[in-house]
């Protein structure tokens, strides 16, 4: 059940899964914004106009002025890893450190590996034999796997083929609707937010607003 706000007429309205007040950080201006469980929200903009500073501030990566809140808490009173499985970035070169595939999963994630393509062995792959694409995928079900609120997903499908960029499109949307949580979803592809969001945020040279889906295309 999610955190509650009453108002001054006793009527229950459930809070906002993520709320952002005033963030700004270098090379974004202040933004303030809220999205709701099970929103789906896309995100385009110029190559350099903010795209992945907002998404790293929301993650809590990057030093940040203004409010972050999931479901009513404030990102300050939660440890910095709790906030980042919960508020998951996924960025779009993803980081590995250990030989294997398995190494860098801290629970079982079995059934999303077979939802993105890929065989029961993979678990046991070396990384350094993984194609960027695979790579991507792999970070997709690593993320999914701590069970966050909120992903926070840039240019996720770039380097993949049609046929595992639909496997992910649908895995996403399958776990925002199963689990009730949010997307943030940075993508170029005017197709692909048509398919895919609820709502559209543009960032223009640091300035972040939210447009029709129709003016989104």
């Amino acid at each position: 059940m999610f955190p509650r706000r009453i108002t001054s007429s006793r009527e229950e309205i459930p809070l906002s899964l993520l709320s952002l007040h005033a963030l700004s950080r270098p090379g974004l201006d202040p933004v303030t914004l809220s999205v709701e469980p099970g929103q789906r929200i896309s995100i385009s903009g110029e190559s350099g106009s903010g795209k992945t500073l907002l998404l790293r501030a929301i993650a809590d990566l990057d030093p940040h002025a203004g409010e972050l809140r999931l479901e009513g808490v404030p990102s300050q009173d939660m440890a910095a890893t709790r906030w980042r499985a919960q508020v998951c970035y996924v960025p779009s070169e993803s980081q590995w450190w250990d030989e294997r595939v398995a190494d860098h999963f801290s629970a079982p994630a079995q059934e999303l590996l077979q939802a993105l393509g890929f065989p029961v062995e993979v678990s046991e792959w070396a990384v350094r034999r993984l194609s960027s694409g695979e790579r991507q995928r792999l970070a997709m079900a690593r993320a999914l796997a701590l069970r966050p609120r909120v992903l926070l997903l840039d240019e996720p499908t770039a380097n993949l083929d049609p046929g595992n960029t639909e496997r992910v499109e649908r895995l996403v949307c399958d776990y925002c609707k199963k689990q009730n949580a949010a997307v943030l979803w940075v993508s170029h592809d005017p197709e692909q937010r048509r398919r895919l969001a609820q709502r559209h945020w543009v960032i223009e040279a640091g300035r972040v607003r939210e447009v029709a889906l129709e003016a989104a295309a």
